[in-house]
């Protein structure tokens, strides 16, 4: 079941967030991030500036108007236009290179971070996509990415701008005049509690907006995958009434989001607009009344100030509104930021093993030697804590000692497994569905670690092989079989990416696979996409098998390889895996009895136990369970 743990604290971004992201765009763009925010402040300081150009120039007509002195008045003037257009000028330079650097620093950013987020899902241990709905998985890359495109180009810069201005503004507002500014603030303070209330509502239906987004786009994945599956029973109509529950609760939840949102700045401008003529009043009053001016200018009160006053005042609510309505597109930002930092703090699968695999040499005495060149020999490395490293031959035998292992440790699916696999050898597991059959082979390539017992490789415990070159060792054919956008050519050799074409070639003909791949379009170069949709199942299964060839394992993994294709098609896939298995120590799941008559011991599990093992003649002779199913008196369900 997919582990909503991820999505449920995506509900709530905490704290230290904002100063990790800001850590990580530092990181990426140490020199460029200080130099646009330097130009965010200029454009916001300038940007607060004309107010005090009007002040003056209002002064200057009332200084000259008692003298009729024009000329000089308009030189005044004149010098003051010069100024302010000098400082626009820098303001849109400024503007300009900000928002160019933004674009830079935002899409390199996210570049830079999807980088690392693929990177580390590499590293990531299997049971973590066992464990997580891959359409929430898909949703870090597409939703998440862009909420935190928003917050780094547009919402953090505009914050930061409307910041500065407000506080800009407001120095200059009790430099001019305390009266009116503490009227100001009255209002600020009702526009604040109001923008308060709205946001605090909104904010929480935005993250649960990001949620349901994740789990509409996780909906519509499973959908596109399981699309046959749907048309096969008729279930058109159902898939739709699903598909309805999930949208509507996106839309309720945006619905709720959005008109909080879209409320709070039409109640802010008229609250705004109140405010400004409310100061209209107090200034005319105090000038009609001849109050005296408090302000840390010194300044009698006059229509030098109350005018500019107003336009400050309209400045100073609209920076007010343009923060509330940031704060909700930065509180989604942050619940994709903080999705997206969940993915990166999942821990990576650990691995302390110390042996490796390597090319090896024999030498005329019988010993191994490691060799640069590949010799089609291989060893395990072993360095031990003396200094010393001996090699042992990679043979391919393979050993359980009273294995137990839990998905998860309160449930315990196999129970004391011990068998062995010598180099050469079929070894079959047979058992219903749940039996533990795919577990054991998840175990031998590490993909889980065992509770209890111990798993020897060439008599190495393998915790001291490193995973890496344990899988290498090993070829595996799923039942699944994933085919990945490129040519016939590059999916097999993603066996082996070494391999040359000659090599990709015979690997197909050892599988079987060359016929076909021969009557295709452009033979080898053909293109395969949407996992090879325009192959045959067991066309896709014969690549598979293909492209386990060319990786040339002494080991190899059956898993139900044949079980979802036809009989006459099984024969040919069935012909190709005998020859892939030749010589090689082989482990088989099987679904069809008929495949593993030939084994050298057939293993029947039931609940995580082998209850029967032996030779194909000798259950038979045994009469037990094995011997009921072969004759059908059980069914494999």
């Amino acid at each position: 079941m997919p582990n909503n743990n991820s999505i449920a604290r995506g509900r709530r971004a905490p704290k230290g967030v904002m100063r990790r992201l800001i850590r990580m765009v530092f990181e990426f763009y140490p020199k460029l991030l200080p130099l646009a925010l330097i130009c965010i402040l200029v454009n916001a300081i300038v940007s607060s500036m004309p107010s005090i150009f009007m002040q003056n120039a209002i002064a200057v007509v009332e200084e000259h108007f008692a003298s009729g002195d024009w000329a000089a008045a308009s030189g005044r003037i004149f010098y003051l236009l010069t100024i302010l257009i000098t400082m626009y000028v820098i303001s849109l330079g400024a503007n300009v290179a900000y928002n160019q650097l933004l674009a830079i620093i935002t899409q390199g950013s996210l570049a830079k971070l999807r980088k690392k987020m693929f990177n580390h899902m590499q590293d990531l241990p299997i049971r973590y996509f066992d464990t997580h709905n891959h359409g929430d998985i898909m949703s870090f890359y597409t939703n998440d990415i862009d909420t935190l495109r928003q917050l780094i180009s547009q919402s953090l810069p505009q914050l930061m701008i409307s910041g500065v201005t407000l506080i800009s503004v407001f120095c200059i507002m009790l430099y001019y005049s305390i009266y009116l500014a503490l009227v100001v603030v009255c209002g600020v303070v009702v526009m604040t509690l109001i923008a308060r209330y709205v946001s605090g509502h909104s904010s929480r239906y935005f993250l649960e907006q990001q949620v349901t987004i994740a789990r509409t786009e996780g909906f519509m994945e499973e959908m596109m995958n399981g699309q046959k599956v749907v048309k096969v029973f008729c279930h058109e109509e159902g898939a739709k009434a699903d598909f309805d529950k999930v949208n509507d609760a996106l839309f309720e939840n945006s619905c709720k989001a959005n008109r909080y949102a879209n409320i709070l700045m039409p109640l802010l401008g008229n609250i705004g607009n109140v405010m400004y003529v409310v100061v209209a009043l107090v200034g005319g009053a105090m000038l009609l009344n001849g109050a005296g001016n408090l302000s840390l200018s010194g300044m009698a009160l006059g229509i030098s100030i109350v005018v500019p006053f107003l336009n400050m005042t309209k400045q100073f609510a609209g920076a007010i509104g343009q923060v509330s309505n940031q704060v909700n597109m930065v509180v989604m930002g942050l619940a994709g930021a903080h999705r997206l930092f969940s993915l990166l703090d999942e821990q990576p699968e650990t691995d302390e093993g110390y042996v490796t695999l390597v090319n090896a040499q024999e030498k005329p005495d019988g010993s191994l030697v490691e060799v640069a060149e590949r010799t089609n020999t291989w060893a395990w490395k072993h360095p031990h804590h003396d200094g010393t490293v001996s090699y042992t031959r990679l043979m391919g035998d393979v050993r359980f000692f009273d294995v137990d292992f839990g998905y998860t440790p309160e449930k315990t699916v196999l129970h004391n497994i011990t068998l062995y696999a010598k180099p050469g050898q079929k070894v079959a597991f047979v058992g219903s569905t749940g039996a533990g059959k795919t577990t054991i082979t998840n175990l031998i390539n590490r993909f889980y670690d065992i509770a209890d017992g111990k798993i020897r490789y060439d008599d190495i415990n393998i915790n001291k092989i490193k995973k890496a070159d344990l899988r290498h060792s090993l070829g595996i054919v799923l039942q699944d079989t994933n085919l990945f956008t490129g040519t016939v050519m590059d999916n097999i050799r993603y066996g082996n990416l070494e391999a040359s074409d000659e090599e990709c070639i015979a690997a197909a003909k050892l599988a079987g696979a060359d016929d076909f791949i021969s009557r295709l379009p452009e033979g080898y170069n053909t293109m395969l996409t949407g996992n090879g949709a325009n192959l045959s199942q067991g066309q896709r299964q014969l690549l598979a098998i293909a492209r386990a060839a060319v990786a040339d394992p002494p080991v190899m993994i059956m898993d139900e390889a044949t079980s979802s294709i036809d009989t006459h098609t099984e024969a040919i896939v069935q012909k190709g895996m005998d020859a892939l298995m030749a010589g090689r120590t082989t482990f088989v799941i099987a679904h069809r009895l008929s495949t593993v008559q030939n084994a050298d011991a057939i293993m029947v599990l039931d609940h995580g136990r082998i209850i029967e093992r032996g030779t194909h003649e000798d259950l038979i002779k045994l009469k037990g369970t094995y011997y009921q199913l072969y004759t059908g008196a059980l069914e494999l369900d």
